[in-house]
């Protein structure tokens, strides 16, 4: 997207392409997922999973949040407390981010050893 507009989607492409977008309610969710709305609010309120809010306030789930809400429950299932499973949540973010400065730090490497 060059300069577009944010919150532009380019041609042919919507925010139903985007896995990020706030479109869905707590209502929503918690009937595709069939769990409690009170639920939602306390993961997110224990920032578990927190999704973005509308203008007015209200909370808006892309499909990334709710594949993550889908995980918490799986991890609560097995017996997992909120603050384990934001934790679990938490190295998950932190392994992907130490794989990424890896894989640049191999690059640089190359590059350098190719000099």
């Amino acid at each position: 997207m060059s300069a577009e507009l944010p919150g532009a989607y380019p041609v042919g492409l919507s925010a139903m392409d985007d896995e990020f977008a706030p479109m869905f309610s707590v209502g929503q969710v918690a009937s595709m997922l069939e769990v409690q709305q009170a639920f939602l609010r306390r993961i997110d309120q224990q920032q578990v999973v927190s999704p973005q809010r509308s203008a007015g306030g209200q909370r808006r789930y892309s499909r990334h949040d709710i594949g993550q809400i889908r995980q918490v429950v799986v991890l609560m299932g097995e017996g997992m407390t909120l603050a384990a499973v934001r934790r679990i949540i938490e190295l998950e973010f932190e392994v992907i981010r130490l794989r990424r400065e890896r894989d640049e730090l191999l690059a640089r490497l190359r590059r350098l050893s190719v000099e």
